[in-house]
């Protein structure tokens, strides 16, 4: 909500609840001090709690259901970590990332609206317009019948992971090094589907739009909307998915249609996906303009204050890896596995280098090549530690091109792209 200083629904509630009630679920008072749900508060609040509401009427105003109230609001996951309910953004512990590929119910969540409330899959349609030859509208069972369906592991990472750890500070979520997964995602190539509508000669960018509805109610307002190149969205590992680890998306993860779009900032996966047009200029929707998933176009120091252009947009996601065994803080005896993942927007892992000495030396882990284009690299090592103490086993990537994972970056406004290597501090007896 425009100019609302509140990071979650129960502090929005304690200071204003008639406002957040107004605003939130766009719920109305009445003499009796009830208020009445319309359609998309009341299927925000169902969402939330993970069920209907049957006597819903009889809420009184400002008031917040219990399971709210105890964060029990992430329905379907396992133990991901609770950032703001206003919209709804969970991140997921590294140690609970160790699958090769990602659980559903450990995949994070990244919102920038109102989930919509009618998400049958059986009646969900999907329109390609634009700079096309032939505009198309087309149902999931459409897709099926018309196009290959495919099965890829295919990696997401929102582009403010690792944000928490900006100083100065970074506004947003607060993202320490959950916002990542590579689930395996089950729908048809974009590429296929944008050929067949047929491409224009002036193509040079995709728009993506979903049903997610503006935090302020607005129908006029959308929350997100954003897009790639036009050579991004005809690689072959852009998929339109409806499947998510052999079975529907998660409600909270695009059900029941989304783009998936590996390597680059997880925004451009658009979540409950309504359309595609192909613009002949740079997609200026909601967040694609301004300093919205975009980094200054040179290195500034911290804290200082950059002209809206000299900011460039993101497009893939820097080299990065992550440990997920041993946890930190761990307790553990004197030899272990150390393992984890690695990835490099559209490029691949060449190696894994692991140190327990600060950095002084270090050691190759054994790096698996990637299930497919666009998923993530499984690593592992034998540590051996000298002697009892206190150790922490630094991770290092270094992709196909020779970039390197850094100790640290270079600070910027918005806290995009922090691919420090990931340190985990273990107690060895």
């Amino acid at each position: 909500m425009k100019d609302n200083p509140y990071q979650s629904l129960r502090e929005f509630f304690a200071a204003d609840p008639e406002k957040a009630d107004k605003e939130f679920f766009g719920r109305v008072s009445n003499p009796d001090r009830r208020g009445f749900l319309r359609n998309t508060g009341l299927a925000t609040m169902a969402a939330m709690v993970g069920t209907s509401i049957p006597f819903h009427p009889n809420m009184p105003m400002g008031f917040v259901p219990a399971a709210l109230a105890n964060e029990d609001i992430l329905v379907g996951k396992d133990g991901l970590t609770l950032l703001n309910d206003r919209p709804l953004n969970a991140e997921t512990p590294p140690e609970l990332l160790d699958d090769a590929i990602t659980p559903t119910s450990r995949h994070f969540i990244r919102n920038n609206g109102i989930p919509p409330e009618d998400v049958d899959p059986t009646t969900w349609t999907l329109t390609i317009d634009g700079f096309v030859d032939t505009p198309m509208e087309m149902t999931i069972a459409d897709m099926k019948a018309n196009f290959d369906v495919v099965t890829m592991a295919l990696t997401l990472e929102c582009g403010g992971n690792g944000r928490s750890f900006f100083n100065p500070p970074a506004k947003g979520n607060q993202w320490t090094y959950g916002a990542v997964a590579c689930s395996e995602w089950t729908g048809v190539r974009l590429k296929d589907v944008l050929e067949a509508a047929g491409v224009q000669d002036n193509v040079v960018y995709t728009a993506h739009y979903g049903a997610d509805e503006h935090l302020s109610g607005d129908p006029e307002k959308l929350p997100i909307s954003r897009g790639v190149p036009i050579a991004k969205a005809l690689t072959d590992n852009v998929l339109i998915a409806f499947e998510m680890n052999g079975t529907e998306l998660h409600p909270m993860n695009g059900a029941p249609l989304r783009l998936v779009v590996p390597g680059w900032p997880a925004s451009t996966a658009h979540k409950w996906l309504k359309r595609i047009e192909l613009r002949d200029i740079v997609h200026d929707g909601p967040k694609m303009t301004g300093s919205a998933y975009r980094v200054p176009n040179r290195k500034v120091s911290p804290g200082e204050d950059v002209a809206k252009e000299d900011f460039v947009i993101i497009e893939r996601m820097p080299v990065k890896s992550l440990v997920t065994f041993p946890a930190n803080g761990a307790s553990i005896g004197m030899e272990t596995e150390v393992r984890g993942h690695a990835w490099s927007g559209d490029r691949e892992i060449a190696s894994l280098d692991v140190s327990f000495d600060f950095g002084a030396t270090w050691q190759k882990a054994e790096l698996d090549a990637p299930v497919n284009s666009g998923a993530w690299q499984n690593w592992r090592t034998n540590i051996t530690f000298p002697q009892a103490g206190y150790y922490e086993v630094w991770a290092r990537a270094t992709d196909s091109e020779g970039e390197m994972q850094p100790f640290a970056i270079d600070w910027n406004p918005k806290g995009y792209l922090n691919n420090t290597m990931h340190r985990v501090g273990l107690r060895v007896s």
